[in-house]
């Protein structure tokens, strides 16, 4: 089975690209929008409405299957990609990867992408390709074998049929509150991010940060259900470091102090420190891991910025410097090695979330539901959007809907055993 034709549709991503580093020194908020002059190159301001291009690949039978090219909400920050531009992707996938794409083996997953994502002029194609495509070549293949996009990946990678439910993690926005409350009314796994984003939100020393984290444990004990634990996932966007100092040993200190205001709770620190490159971040996090593993902590390290490609992740998982990484789908590219990620990561006997953005589509988190499933990752995230609802229902009812059918499928198999 071959593909015959490639379509191209402009979309929407469900949330917004924003410049990190003008956030950073201080932009402030004027409603929704940030006033002041963007620093990061290729944003017209700081805040901008998320794009994304839609790739179609028609199959010589006239069936069609889609996948969703965009970047992350902080492109262009710790070594990531610049900011999405449409008409580039769709110049670049027109020109060069269409051609490519209509001369493959539309049913062989891992050898169709190792094809179409050859280097152009000597330089890797823009991630954003590789992440759309690889998600449209995974519903054709999976289209062609009649299976789930999940049992392709299992076939691909020589692993099981999956079993267990991977837990789904939910960020708040700057509607924290609110979203804590819909978080646990729903009983999210993993809660609640949070968006320390800004001095303003970590407060002088943490403190505001320390009481926010209070609270979530607090609220979540008030109006949880009976027995309900989750996990509490804060992301500080290395304010930490920003705050108290890069010393390792003040930020072990204050990570500790943190677990222990929220006795009874697991607690994930993401991104405490940006350490200014790949290697010192490297290094630096082993030594802050090493430190809180012999105080018998009991938060994780969960790092994120710096961290972006298969060879970041390959480096951090054998250094051991994180207790859990983000693997950020679009920054990985395509979605053949976020399943290679995790399986690193796990090799590593280091965790393995499998996350991505806020400006992302639903078609984007529910080809993410599948190679998370499949890989048995630690955790994953509800997207896209940075609202509760949206993301939790797409993401969560994925997942169901897989299970549903891989339990069918075991069942099958069992009668004809």
């Amino acid at each position: 089975m071959q593909i015959k034709d490639v379509l191209l549709a402009p979309g929407n991503g469900a949330f917004f690209y924003d410049d990190q580093a003008a956030i950073r020194v201080g932009a402030t908020q004027d409603g929704f929008v940030y006033g002041g002059e963007p620093i990061t190159p290729g944003f017209p301001s700081i805040r901008i409405p998320a794009s994304s291009l839609s790739v179609g690949l028609v199959l010589t039978d006239g069936s069609l299957a889609w996948g969703d090219m965009m970047n992350v909400q902080y492109a262009g920050a710790g070594g990531r990609d610049p900011l999405f531009d449409a008409n580039q992707i769709s110049y670049l996938t027109s020109r060069i990867v269409a051609p490519r794409l209509l001369n493959v083996d539309a049913s062989r997953y891992l050898e169709a992408c190792a094809q179409v994502f050859e280097p152009f002029d000597d330089r890797r194609l823009p991630l954003a390709i590789e992440y759309g495509v690889s998600q449209a070549l995974l519903r054709v293949v999976a289209h062609l074998h009649r299976r789930t996009m999940a049992e392709v990946i299992c076939a691909e990678f020589d692993l099981p049929l999956p079993a267990r439910r991977v837990p789904i993690y939910c960020q708040s926005g700057d509607a924290r509150e609110i979203n804590v409350d819909k978080m646990i009314l729903k009983g999210v796994d993993v809660l609640p991010h949070g968006l320390i984003n800004s001095r303003q939100k970590f407060g002088v020393d943490g403190q505001v940060f320390m009481e926010f984290v209070k609270w979530v444990a607090m609220r979540t004990r008030e109006i949880g259900r009976p027995g309900y634990q989750p996990i509490l996932h804060f992301d500080v966007y290395g304010w930490i470091g920003s705050e108290i100092g890069l010393d390792l040993q003040r930020i072990a200190d204050f990570i500790c102090r943190v677990a222990d205001a929220v006795p009874g709770f697991t607690v994930n620190i993401e991104s405490p420190a940006d350490f200014g490159s790949t290697q010192a971040q490297i290094d630096n996090y082993a030594q802050i891991v090493s430190i809180l593993d012999s105080r018998g902590s009991k938060a994780r390290i969960v790092v994120d910025e710096r961290c972006n490609t298969l060879a970041d992740i390959r480096l951090f998982a054998e250094a051991n410097a994180a207790h859990l990484v983000q693997i950020k789908t679009p920054d990985v590219g395509s979605i053949a090695d976020t399943a290679r990620a995790v399986l690193i990561c796990k090799a590593n006997k280091v965790g393995a979330y499998v996350g991505g953005s806020c400006t992302e589509t639903d078609l984007s988190a529910q080809a993410s539901v599948h190679v998370s499933v499949a890989t048995q990752a630690d955790m994953m995230l509800a997207k896209p959007g940075m609202g509760v609802d949206e993301g939790f229902s797409i993401v969560g009812n994925e997942q169901s809907r897989l299970f549903a059918m891989l339990n069918r499928r075991r069942a099958d198999v069992e009668q004809v055993g």
